[in-house]
């Protein structure tokens, strides 16, 4: 069970007004020494219908600028009128993100120009992508672009067509520098100078569409105000996030001006995490551009940047941000780890959009819905007042909340496998280079290589990684953080918790418990119970507890908190989603199936809906249904779904990540249990060479590979290398996860198993003994694997003889199973043949075959005709009907069942091979001279 845990959009741009290009335009030899005033044109960087852009030199002060110039015979009293008027905004423009006004004037010839600062910049998307800017350096940028934003906004300038391209970053003293350019150049003239542009039927200028606007969108242009930038922003933040647009810009090209209007009227993009958990392989470039791995920049991206986004760019303008500084202010606090102003819409918005999609069937109710809509406008304008304020009052905390922003993403980005090679790495090359030193020639310097090598054979890079990353930088980070930051409990808080998931992922539950709990604690007493903050750190903790195996702790956990985020969140928030999702594990592990589907049917058809159907956390929530039906008996229905989600999660997790590699542990299991040991066996030893790699050996989902692995043997009666690996397993499992962790008394069961078959009854008994008491007591006296652990030793009381205290087991066994799993679990039906030949062995012979031939029945309805446990169960019906003189259906029964065992190399087949002989002889007892006889003597040879 899994518990929770890019190309870029093309901008369509033909120039970078003020800026490089990639091919410019040369100006004609009349143009080339052409001067206008004091200024020598260089070159045209940019051209449109109405202007062009030249690139200039001034002669005094000697600098180069850039011209921009009204095209001859375009210069109409209009034109030139709203290209004056423009000039006069810029210049009175002063902000360090707007490129400088110098100068302005006529040419000779009336044509109006004026002088900007030339940026030699490019465009922010590049500019971060260039240099792998982390997402919290993005948004940093970006609010300096919100900032020279509102400062024109304040000169009553609007851009109305803010995008990549007009969004130029250079370095500056080693500093990154935004600078903002074209500034409402559009609203001045009707007409871009340097990009397509998008008609109407009446010739006026629209924007670019990637960017645009519902209402600018609309063919007047007259309802366009400072709300129409904030959503220009909402796509350049939606991009700097994914590497995606929202709406991709083949769609919104090819659409008629009338289906783009409605489009962006009507048409919700996708959350960018959801958007980013679609782009499959390209979603890793997207995180390498980005300095981290797909999951994490999904997870990054989640709650708070999902809302901030999404808040910047609905359809109703009402509903925005009011202004730039009000998104930049929200983006500031996600950076300080505060509360943001952006939440998911209200169930007022909800019907208000209800009620405009049905207007007829729903008259009566407008006036209601009018006054909700009302209501929850004024609780907005008032939510961004408090947010204002509470903005201004930390201010001066900016600095230290980025520190925070920073060491949760280095935290959270701990890999061992990646330490561990980099040390082993970094080991041989100074080892080298000091032989090197010393003047040893190079043979030399490879024979002191391959003896560290054999040095370290058996020495774990990973795991000394892991050693050193829990020793060396969490363990310091955590002391760092409970001395230095107990003023600060937002930052405390969110590191805390960071922590404590980090070592999650790391296998090491008690320190992560540690810091799970101060987390909870910490936001408890600072933010309330029920604050979205507190909630998540209530799950983390419930999580712990989890992966510990302490179910009854986590269940009361998850609850509790299903409850609170249902009523503070909603039902369909991601965060209720991934509690709801590990409440039903935790239904998995009590063995309550039932419930296990419903939560988790209930939780992938919310997550497919709001999320999307390639979203890691709906990918989650197929694997873990997938688990639930292959515990119920459902084995198809439980494959189907397992490739399903392991093709996808290869795509968007990664073919080595942790979701991938239990998609492939769970198919492999799947596989097993179906009697495909071929191809259960190749995907057990994928899965436990990786795990082995990039999580350690002694991480528990490696112990669980190699747990399943060991189980695969012991079906095949590779009895040896079971025994061996169970070992291994147990021994780690016991040290690391502690005698009464659930997984420890799996392995311990395995190894009776092996025992059993074997014959090693005393041996068996013994463990068994110490499984059955600790698994009544951690588990529960009907969880399924105490079930089966009781079926074992019933199976150990039948190898020593002891029939009577095997049956009465037995029949508690299988009782309990029907109840629990369900009359066709694989359990269950194992039982049963245990069972039919227990009567078998005692003379009960219609009993024998009534339970066999149950079980038989049950088995081929779910389709495990190929299991080892099918054949024992044919061979008990084979007995029974031998018994019962009705020999040619015995022989079929018992002929399959050799087929079976063999194919498994099964312990059971000397068993089946009696009971042939015993078929023929008794047969050829009752008709002579038929070659029963022959056939009894070639069973009894093999």
């Amino acid at each position: 069970m899994s518990d929770e845990s890019n190309s870029k959009g093309s901008d369509l741009e033909d120039t970078h007004a003020l800026g490089p290009r990639s091919r410019s335009a040369r100006p004609s030899e009349s143009d080339a020494e052409r001067r206008i005033g004091p200024y020598r044109l260089l070159q045209l960087i940019g051209e449109g219908g109405m202007g062009e852009v030249w690139l200039a030199e001034q002669l005094e002060p000697r600098r180069r600028v850039a011209l921009k110039l009204i095209k001859a015979g375009m210069d109409t009293k209009q034109v030139v009128a709203r290209f004056e008027s423009e000039r006069q905004a810029l210049a009175l423009m002063d902000d360090p993100a707007i490129a400088k006004v110098f100068d302005g004037g006529s040419t000779p010839e009336g044509r109006p120009y004026f002088v900007m600062e030339y940026v030699a910049g490019v465009p922010i998307t590049e500019y971060c992508d260039t240099h792998k800017l982390s997402t919290g350096a993005r948004l940093l940028l970006f609010t300096e672009v919100c900032d020279g934003v509102q400062h024109a906004h304040q000169k009553a300038v609007i851009h109305r067509d803010l995008k990549p391209s007009n969004l130029l970053v250079s370095l500056v003293g080693g500093k990154a520098q935004v600078k903002i350019i074209d500034f409402g150049i559009a609203k001045a003239t009707g007409y871009r100078l340097t990009e397509k542009t998008l008609f109407t039927e009446l010739g006026a200028v629209i924007g670019t569409p990637e960017y645009m606007s519902p209402e600018q969108a609309e063919a007047s242009g007259q309802d366009v105000d400072t709300r129409t930038d904030v959503y220009s922003l909402g796509v350049v933040l939606y991009q700097l996030l994914t590497g995606e647009l929202p709406f991709a810009s083949k769609e919104l090209r090819s659409s008629s001006y009338d289906d783009l209007r409605k489009r962006l009227r009507e048409v919700d993009p996708p959350w960018p995490s959801v958007k980013l958990s679609t782009l499959g392989e390209e979603a890793a470039g997207a995180a390498k551009n980005r300095n981290t791995d797909p999951g994490a920049l999904r997870r990054l991206l989640e709650g708070d940047l999902d809302a901030i986004t999404m808040k910047a760019l609905e359809k109703d303008r009402a509903r925005r941000y009011g202004s730039p500084s009000e998104l930049a202010a929200d983006v500031r606090r996600h950076l300080r780890q505060e509360p943001v102003v952006a939440r998911p819409p209200s169930a007022a918005y909800r019907l208000g959009k209800y009620v405009r999609r049905h207007r007829v069937g729903v008259a009566l109710a407008a006036g209601l819905a009018a006054l909700l809509l009302a209501f929850a406008a004024t609780m907005g304008v008032e939510a961004r007042r408090i947010a204002l304020e509470r903005d201004r009052a930390n201010r001066e905390r900016e600095a230290s909340d980025k520190v925070s922003a920073f060491l949760t993403s280095m935290l959270s980005s701990s890999k061992p496998e990646a330490l561990g090679d980099a040390l082993w790495k970094d080991l041989h090359q100074r080892v080298a280079s000091a032989r090197r030193g010393r003047g040893a020639p190079e043979e030399n310097v490879a024979a002191t290589l391959a003896s560290l090598d054999a040095a370290l054979l058996g020495v774990s890079s990973t795991e000394t990684a892991l050693h050193l990353l829990d020793e060396q930088i969490l363990a310091r980070a955590g002391k760092t953080i409970a001395e230095d930051m107990g003023s600060e409990p937002r930052i405390a808080g969110s590191l805390e918790q960071t922590l404590g998931l980090t070592y999650v992922s790391l296998g090491l539950y008690p320190q992560a418990e540690q810091h799970a709990k101060r987390a909870v604690d910490i936001r408890t007493r600072a933010f309330g119970p029920e604050h979205p903050d507190t909630l998540r750190s209530m799950s983390a903790l419930a999580l712990v507890y989890l992966r510990q195996g302490r179910s009854s702790e986590a269940e009361k956990l998850y609850r509790e908190t299903v409850e609170a985020e249902r009523r503070v969140l909603g039902p369909e928030h991601p965060d209720t989603l991934k509690s709801m999702n590990n409440l039903a594990v935790v239904s998995y592990n009590e063995g309550r199936y039932d419930e296990a589907e419903k939560l988790h049917r209930e939780t992938l058809d919310a997550r497919r809906k709001v999320l999307g159907p390639r979203h890691p956390d709906t990918l989650a929530s197929m694997n873990n249904l997938a688990a639930v039906y292959d515990d119920q008996g459902r084995l198809a229905e439980a494959e189907k779904l397992y490739r399903e989600t392991l093709e996808a999660q290869r795509s968007v997790a990664g073919p080595e990540s942790l979701e991938t590699l239990s998609a492939m542990n769970n198919l492999a299991i799947n596989q097993d249990r179906q009697g495909q040991y071929a191809e259960a066996e190749k995907l057990y030893h994928q899965t436990v060479e990786t795990d082995r790699r990039v999580l350690g050996p002694e991480h528990p989902e490696t112990l669980s590979a190699m747990n399943n692995l060991a189980v695969l043997y012991s079906e095949q009666g590779r009895y040896a290398e079971a025994e061996k690996l169970n070992l291994e397993t147990l021994a780690v499992k016991r040290r690391v996860l502690g005698l009464e962790h659930p997984d420890t008394l799996s392995s311990m069961g395995n190894l009776v198993e092996v025992y059993v078959q074997q014959g090693r009854a005393t041996e068996a008994e013994k463990l068994l003994g110490e499984t059955l008491k600790a698994q009544r007591s951690v588990l529960g006296p009907e969880h399924p694997d105490t079930l089966t652990s009781m079926c074992n030793l019933a199976e150990v009381y039948l190898q020593q003889g002891r029939r009577s205290e095997a049956e009465k087991l037995l029949d508690e066994t299988l009782k309990a199973q029907r109840r629990v799993v369900g009359p066709e679990s694989p359990d269950t039906l194992r039982s049963m043949g245990n069972l039919a030949a227990l009567y078998d062995d005692q003379g009960r012979y219609d009993e024998a075959e009534k339970v066999a031939r149950e079980a038989v029945t049950g088995y081929e309805r779910k389709k495990l005709q190929e299991s080892r446990t099918m054949g024992v169960a044919r061979v008990a019906l084979g007995r029974a009907l031998t018994a019962l003189e009705r020999y040619a259906q015995g022989e079929t029964e018992l002929l399959e069942a050799e087929r079976l065992l063999s194919a498994a190399k099964s312990p059971d087949e000397p068993k089946c091979l009696e009971a042939l002989v015993a078929l023929y002889g008794a047969w050829e007892k009752s008709e002579p001279g038929r070659g029963h006889a022959a056939q009894a003597g070639k069973w009894r040879a093999k």
